[in-house]
C-alpha cells in the first residue's frame, strides 16, 4: 500500500495534461509531481496482502485498466481479502471503490456481485457492486480513520463480485478519473511508479504468451542456441491446457514426412491425458512439471504474471515490448532482434501495427468449462433471478416433458458447447462473453435444483474464470491460408506443420437458440472434411509488414474458415516448434523471417527432419 499527498485541483490539471500528452506518446504516460494539500491513498486490489478467497483476474486489464480481485465462490461467499493501510493523517476521507454490477448489461435484477468494504472490521454503509454496467468509481461516502487501518473486502454472495481498487481522499469534492489514459497516469503517479520501465534485458527472441504454442516456440529456440525470454501473464503455462482452463489437447503430431515435428509438444503432454468432458481435475495438467521443464533450459528466461501492453517500433521493426506486472503494476522493457506473438489475440501485432483480420460477427466464442459433483449430503442452491431464465427452456442436460431421457444428463453440463459471444466483438466484449457463460451456468443449475427438484446432493464443484478462447484476431503473413487450400490439399513448398483436426467451426445451436437471440450460449460444431494430415505453410507464421515478428497459435495468418483446422493445441504447439527453428536460422544468417523462406528453406527442412526434442542436438552447428 502506498499513499501520496495530492491537491485535487492540481491533480485535475495534471491528468488533463497527461491525457493530452498520451495522445501523442501513448507508451510514455508521464508521472505527476507530488501534490501538496489533500491526501489520496490508492489501494490496488491486486496488491492486497491477503487475497483471502478472492482470485486475481487480469484477462481484461487492457480494456478496463487493471487486474482485479474476483469473488468466484460458485454461490458460496469467499473468505475476506484484506490488507493493512497507512494514512498520512487521521481524519475523514471520502471512499471510492472501482467496481461494477456485472449483470447490468442485461438489465438483470439482483446485483449478484455484492460486497462490503470493512475498515477495522466495520462495514461502510454502502454495498458495492450494485450499480453500473461499466467499470466505474462507486461512491462509498465518508469514513473516519486513524493513521493505520485494516481494509477488507467482504463478499456477500459468492457470485462474481469484483473490485479493482479503493481510493481514500481528504477532498470530499474530488472524483477520481475513469477514462483509461487519465486513469493509467493517475495510477502510476499515486503508486509512485517510475515513468520509464525497468530494463528486462536484451534477447535474441522474446516470446509473448505461454500457452502450448508459445512454450514450444521458446523451448525450440532456446535448444537451438538462442537467448530467449518467455513472457506470460498468468502464474502457469499451457494456456487453455492448464489447470486454470482445463481444455484437452487436440490434433496430431509426429507424422510423415516430418515425424519429429511435435516432439516438444509430446514433452508437454500430461501423463494422464485429459478427457473430452468436464471431470478433468487440476493436477492432471501438471502445471509444476511444465514450469520446471522451461526453467531447466539454460538459454531461456521465464517471466510469469507479466502482461505485455506496450511496444516500441521503428520503421516497421519491433524493438521492444513492455510488460506490466499484474500484481505490483511495475513495468519492464524486453528488447530483442526477433519477437513471437503467441498471445492468441495477436495482441503484440495489434499494438505494433501489424496487418490483421478480425471476424466480428459469426465467429467462435469462448467457453468456461464447469462441472458438478455428488457430495452425499443435501446441497441447497439459492435462486438466481439475475441468471439466464431457463425455467421453461431446454438446455443440454435437461429433459423436458416428451423428450427421451439422456444416458448421462450430468455429462452434458458445462462442456465445450457451452459457448457464447458469436455476434459480439471478439476483443472488446470478452468480459461480456465470460459473464454470459456464467449467467447460463447459474441459470441452468438454478433450474435443475430449484425448478426440476433434481440432484439434491450435488453442488457446483468447479468453473473456469479464465475464458477458453477459440477465435479473436489473426495477424496476416505472406500467405493467408484458406479453407479451400486445406480442402483441396493445396501444396506449398514451405509446408511445415501438420493439420489433422477437422475444419471445426462453431455457430449457435438452433435447438437452444429460441428466446436467446443475440445472447446464445450453446454451440454446434460443423466439421468440414479434408485429407489429413495437411501440411500448412511457414509463410503463415510471420507478419507480412512487421519484418521481425513471428506468430504461433490461433493468431496466425489464416482465414476464419481455415482457423477451424489449425486452432487446436497440439497443432499450435508444432507451429511454435517451427518458429523456434526459423528464429535460429535468422540468427545464423542475420536475416528476418521472410529471408528464411526466400534463402534458407532447405535448412529449415533439415531442422524439421531432425526435430528439437530431447533426443536432438541442442544447438545449430
Amino acid at each position: 500500500m502506498i499513499y501520496t499527498r495530492i491537491n485535487a485541483r492540481r491533480l485535475r490539471l495534471i491528468l488533463a495534461a497527461s491525457f493530452a500528452l498520451s495522445l501523442f506518446c501513448p507508451a510514455t504516460l508521464p508521472a505527476a509531481r507530488p501534490p501538496r494539500k489533500a491526501a489520496v491513498v490508492l489501494l490496488e486490489a491486486e496488491q492486497f496482502a491477503d487475497p483471502g478467497g478472492w482470485v486475481l483476474d487480469p484477462q481484461f486489464m487492457d480494456l478496463m485498466g487493471s487486474p482485479y480481485l474476483l469473488a468466484h465462490g460458485l454461490g458460496e461467499p469467499v473468505r475476506d481479502a484484506s490488507t493493512p493501510a497507512r494514512f498520512p493523517a487521521a481524519g475523514a476521507y471520502r471512499v471510492w471503490v472501482r467496481t461494477r454490477d456485472w449483470v447490468a448489461p442485461w438489465k438483470a435484477p439482483g446485483a449478484p456481485g455484492r460486497f462490503q468494504v470493512l475498515i477495522d472490521g466495520q462495514p461502510l454503509a454502502t454495498t458495492f457492486g450494485t450499480e453500473g454496467a461499466a467499470w466505474h468509481w462507486q461512491d462509498g461516502g465518508m469514513v473516519k480513520v486513524g493513521r493505520e487501518a485494516r481494509v477488507a473486502l467482504h463478499d456477500l454472495t459468492g457470485f462474481g463480485g469484483r473490485c479493482d481498487a479503493l481510493l481514500f481522499c481528504r477532498d470530499p469534492d474530488f472524483t477520481p478519473p475513469n477514462e483509461l489514459a487519465a486513469l493509467t497516469a493517475f495510477r502510476r503517479q499515486a503508486l509512485g511508479l517510475p515513468a520509464a520501465p525497468e530494463n528486462g534485458g536484451r534477447y535474441d527472441l522474446v516470446v509473448v504468451g505461454g500457452g502450448i504454442a508459445g512454450t514450444c516456440a521458446a523451448l525450440s529456440a532456446a535448444r537451438l542456441g538462442l537467448s530467449v525470454a518467455l513472457v506470460q501473464d498468468r502464474p502457469v503455462l499451457g494456456g487453455n491446457n492448464s489447470s486454470e482452463v482445463r481444455v484437452w489437447l487436440g490434433g496430431g503430431i509426429n507424422l510423415p514426412p516430418y515425424p519429429r515435428i511435435g516432439d516438444i509438444v509430446a514433452e508437454l503432454e500430461p501423463k494422464v491425458r485429459a478427457q473430452v468432458g468436464t471431470n478433468n481435475t487440476a493436477e492432471i495438467y501438471e502445471d509444476d512439471r511444465r514450469l520446471a521443464l522451461v526453467r531447466s533450459e539454460r538459454n531461456l528466461a521465464l517471466f510469469l504474471e507479466q502482461r505485455v501492453n506496450g511496444v516500441e517500433t521503428v520503421g516497421g521493426v519491433l524493438r521492444a515490448v513492455v510488460a506490466q506486472d499484474i500484481r505490483s503494476g511495475r513495468r519492464t522493457r524486453f528488447s530483442a532482434r526477433w519477437f513471437a506473438d503467441c498471445t492468441g489475440d495477436g495482441a503484440i501485432g495489434a499494438l505494433a501495427g501489424a496487418d490483421a483480420d478480425i471476424t466480428e460477427t459469426g465467429h467462435m466464442g469462448p467457453s468456461n468449462l464447469w462441472h458438478v459433483r455428488d457430495t452425499g449430503q443435501p446441497q441447497p442452491f439459492p435462486a438466481c433471478p439475475w441468471a439466464v431464465d431457463l425455467r421453461d427452456k431446454p438446455f443440454p442436460g435437461r429433459r423436458l416433458p416428451g423428450q427421451a431421457p439422456e444416458k448421462d444428463p450430468l455429462s452434458q453440463l458445462g462442456g465445450w458447447f457451452w459457448e457464447s459471444g458469436f455476434y459480439r466483438h471478439p476483443i472488446t466484449d470478452v468480459e461480456w462473453m465470460r459473464d454470459l457463460n456464467w449467467r447460463a451456468m447459474y441459470g441452468a443449475w438454478d433450474t435443475l435444483k430449484n425448478v426440476d427438484k433434481l440432484y439434491p446432493n450435488h453442488k457446483l464443484n468447479w468453473a473456469a474464470y479464465i475464458a477458453g478462447k477459440r477465435e479473436s484476431r489473426r495477424l496476416l503473413g505472406d500467405v493467408i491460408l484458406t479453407g479451400d487450400d486445406v480442402r483441396t490439399n493445396r501444396l506449398f513448398p514451405d509446408a511445415c506443420f501438420p493439420c489433422t483436426w477437422s475444419i471445426d467451426l462453431h455457430l449457435p445451436n438452433p435447438a437452444y437458440a429460441k428466446g436467446h437471440e443475440g445472447a446464445e450460449f450453446i454451440a454446434t460444431a460443423n466439421h468440414g472434411k479434408y485429407r489429413a494430415p495437411y501440411w500448412a505453410p511457414y509463410r503463415s507464421l510471420y507478419s507480412r509488414n512487421l519484418t521481425n515478428l513471428f506468430m504461433a497459435g490461433r493468431d496466425i495468418s489464416v482465414t476464419h474458415e481455415a482457423l477451424g483446422a489449425v486452432r487446436v493445441m497440439r497443432t499450435c504447439g508444432t507451429m511454435g516448434e517451427i518458429v523456434g527453428m526459423a528464429a535460429s536460422l535468422c540468427k545464423r544468417h542475420d536475416c528476418q523471417p521472410r529471408g528464411v523462406y526466400e534463402r534458407h528453406l532447405d535448412e529449415l527442412k533439415q531442422l524439421m527432419t531432425r526435430g528439437v526434442g530431447k533426443h536432438a542436438t541442442q544447438t545449430v552447428p
